[in-house]
């Protein structure tokens, strides 16, 4: 009998490509790599201590979830900043999100009304800012705001659509990200209450209708306007 060739990625370099993608998350999210800035694989691996193979399977990874573009001569690069850019984004969440927000309220169990109580609850203790993380959102109130809006739409039970609020959501964070302060007056801690009493009254119209309210804002904070690029 002829042995199967092992060609599944080993458990040493499958931990590696998670370690460096979590670093190039993290730096590019933080902003230590500005809009358009190179994401060079050989000074990427040099810097890491990894091989070529580990930082490419960590690029790509990155492309996948719109926090990295793969150029033409198969670079890589940090996302340019464009109105164009952020309003597709923008265009497809108000298309998709509201209609899943629909299905999760009508398929919602009580445990699901449970964790969205306890996500909006987290939120909306969470302070936005943290003296020591500077001028951007805090990564614990960056992460309670995406917990609470995915477990909103955690109750349509499909997972498929829920992937694709992860990476939709995850592009249009780094873009909040690098704009902390577009809308200063903005009632956000208004809006996510609006939309957790919406959910649980089981009001699926007037739910969406926040929703979009809600992505419409986002987007119009981002239009018109550069980006500020992030300090180095």
């Amino acid at each position: 009998m002829t042995q199967t060739a092992h060609t599944s990625t080993s458990p040493g370099k499958q931990m590696l490509s998670e370690q460096v993608y979590a670093h190039l998350r993290d730096a590019i999210m933080s902003g230590n790599h500005a809009p358009r800035d190179a994401l060079k694989p050989q000074d990427l691996a040099k810097e890491q201590g990894v091989s070529l193979a580990v930082v490419r399977e960590a690029l790509v990874r990155l492309v996948g979830e719109g926090l990295a573009d793969r150029l033409p001569n198969r670079g890589f690069a940090v996302p340019a900043c464009s109105d164009r850019r952020w309003q597709e984004i923008a265009e497809a969440r108000r298309t998709i999100e509201p209609v899943v927000l629909r299905m999760s309220i009508e398929r919602g169990d009580v445990d699901w009304e449970s964790r969205v109580r306890a996500a909006h609850h987290r939120l909306a203790r969470t302070p936005a800012y943290a003296p020591e993380e500077g001028e951007y959102y805090s990564g614990a109130w960056s992460e309670a705001h995406r917990v609470f809006h995915r477990t909103l739409l955690e109750g349509c039970g499909n997972p498929v659509l829920l992937e694709t609020f992860d990476r939709t959501w995850t592009a249009s964070e780094l873009a909040r990200r690098w704009s902390a302060h577009r809308v200063p007056g903005r009632d956000h801690v208004g809006e996510h209450r609006q939309l957790e009493e919406a959910a649980l009254a089981r009001d699926a119209d007037t739910a969406a209708e926040v929703l979009i309210q809600h992505l419409t804002q986002t987007a119009a904070g981002l239009t018109g306007c550069t980006l500020r690029e992030p300090a180095k």
